[in-house]
């Protein structure tokens, strides 16, 4: 990516390795163009299919996790009605963002978002797909769509999904900034640091470097599937995955490690 507004670093765990994902277009405040969209994409396309890769930590660069969607490319058509029986080139740019955080929800690895500055609408709808979000004590959120008139389209059910129904509705349709401690108490945030972000994120990794990778995998997979199945075929899943656990590799080295009292294989202290 010429422009590097998407970094990856990648260090090694004790078992496997870690990638920090850091926006990095400060000077919009690490607003989500296409190229960024893009590079994201593809960091979940490729880590889906990383066996080695144990989780990734989402962050923005200078101080600013991400000002939402950017308006640049949509410029010229604000305002502008479309052509009687023309295909509207907007729709598939915007359902391109509802792919990625698709894909950033069905990562097979556990995701750690830190938020530092301001989430706003699509960086919000970015933190809605962690399995951990940290927020520095300083940062600020909202979905101000509404109040420019636009529609927080793409991150709608994602929200909802985090916040549940009437969270969701009472930011999405009033663009309301909550700082970080309020978005704790609605269920966005799971942790407001006060001090070191770096200490915070080194803490969550260990947390959950704990876990064993192919259980952390399916035990994510039964969780997206959630809304979309009925009860009974959601157990029969998770029946089949409890199953394959037992008899994979995972479970005979966690179970004895912990009748000896010792770390799993696993197991890393970054």
């Amino acid at each position: 990516m010429t422009a590097a507004v998407l970094l990856i670093d990648r260090v090694p765990l004790p078992s496997g390795s870690l990638e920090t994902w850091t926006l990095n277009d400060p000077a919009s405040r690490n607003a989500l163009s296409e190229a960024m969209v893009d590079g994201l994409i593809a960091a979940c396309e490729r880590a889906a299919a990383d066996a080695d890769l144990r989780g990734v930590v989402l962050r923005g660069a200078d101080g600013h996790f991400c000002a939402g969607g950017s308006l640049g490319g949509f410029a010229k058509t604000i305002g502008q009605p479309l052509a009687a029986g023309a295909a509207d080139p907007l729709v598939p740019l915007n359902r391109r963002f509802g792919a990625l955080l698709q894909a950033l929800c069905a990562l097979p690895q556990w995701l750690i978002v830190a938020v530092e500055g301001a989430a706003m609408g699509g960086g919000f709808g970015l933190v809605c797909c962690a399995d951990q979000v940290l927020a520095h004590s300083g940062a600020q959120f909202a979905t101000p769509e509404v109040t420019l008139g636009i529609v927080p389209a793409q991150i709608a059910p994602f929200v909802v999904h985090r916040l549940g129904s009437a969270a969701a509705r009472r930011c999405l349709l009033t663009g309301e900034r909550w700082d970080a401690a309020k978005a704790q108490i609605a269920g966005l945030v799971d942790e407001v640091v006060s001090g070191d972000m770096e200490a915070a994120v080194q803490a969550a990794i260990a947390r959950h470097a704990a876990a064993a990778p192919q259980a952390v995998a399916a035990t994510k997979r039964l969780l997206l599937a959630q809304p979309d199945k009925p009860l009974p075929a959601l157990l029969d899943d998770a029946a089949l995955a409890f199953a394959q656990a037992l008899r994979g590799p995972e479970a005979p080295q966690g179970l004895t490690a912990f009748a000896a009292r010792k770390a799993p294989p696993w197991s890393a202290k970054p």
